[in-house]
């Protein structure tokens, strides 16, 4: 498939970014409470796209949560309930990078949960999900696929980078010897929460750069939203400083400039 250049990424990627700060706006104004899901292999770039959906957006709209391995206490709960906590108030957006899909995927796979506990949450999740959407939430699901070959050069490439070798984890490295058995789930999965009321929605992600413009742009058509003219703002003019003296600069500790010694090399 033929790739987008970077200028056209970057151009589409701003105007999308736009977009999403007009949903933003949307959203806080109508009290709207909004959860988007990401789920996917590993080294399927689901970070990446949460990244651009976030970079120009305000964090106490729209957040994200990205829970680590839950406490003891946390695994004596009903399973669903560290995730509810996190769920959105009025005028919010919350983004989950992994959720409590987890059980289907990851702990079904490792065995991290008992039969008994799987069964239990496919029967529970879908209507988990219709609950929170009848209590006016909306609830949007994205899979991110990746093609086997992309996610062994993707594999290999956080390998042999310093800088992105932390985000292979021994669970991503024993994801990728459980290829078939992960699929084998995803495909359980699907069959049990794939419902009419909340379906999943499938992103293709072996090029990053797509996979990151076609899924904004499949956001912003999930939620109707219109433009919300702003209050022109006026800075007001500044306080006099003629009563107000400025200690000595070097009475303060000032970080060393390296630029300065950079520019001259």
């Amino acid at each position: 498939m033929k790739k987008i250049k970077k200028k056209k990424y970057l151009k589409e990627l701003k105007r999308l970014q736009s977009e999403l700060v007009e949903l933003q706006q949307w959203i806080k104004h109508k009290g709207l409470k909004v959860v988007v899901i990401f789920e996917g292999r590993d080294a399927a770039g689901k970070g990446g796209v949460i990244k651009r959906i976030t970079d120009k957006m305000n964090p106490r709209v729209c957040k994200v949560v990205a829970l680590g391995v839950p406490t003891e206490r946390e695994k004596s709960q009903w399973y669903f309930q560290r995730y509810v906590n996190h769920l959105p108030a009025a005028g919010e957006m919350v983004l989950f990078d992994r959720s409590w899909y987890n059980r289907a995927g990851v702990e079904r796979v490792m065995n991290f949960c008992t039969d008994e506990e799987y069964k239990e949450f496919l029967r529970s999740c879908p209507e988990f999900e219709k609950m929170l959407i009848r209590s006016g939430i909306t609830l949007i699901k994205y899979w991110f696929s990746v093609s086997d070959d992309e996610q062994e050069e993707r594999f290999q490439a956080r390998i042999n980078d310093k800088s992105k070798r932390w985000k292979l984890s021994p669970m991503d490295l024993e994801s990728r010897a459980k290829w078939v058995d992960y699929s084998k789930a995803k495909d359980e999965m699907f069959a049990h929460t794939d419902i009419s009321e909340n379906p999943w929605h499938v992103v293709d992600a072996d090029i990053k750069k797509h996979a990151r413009l076609n899924c904004i742009n499949h956001l912003l058509s999930m939620i109707p939203y219109k433009y919300i003219p702003e209050e022109k703002l006026k800075l007001p003019p500044r306080q006099s400083g003629k009563n107000y003296t400025r200690p000595p600069m070097d009475s303060q500790k000032w970080i060393p400039d390296v630029v300065k010694e950079i520019i001259k090399k």
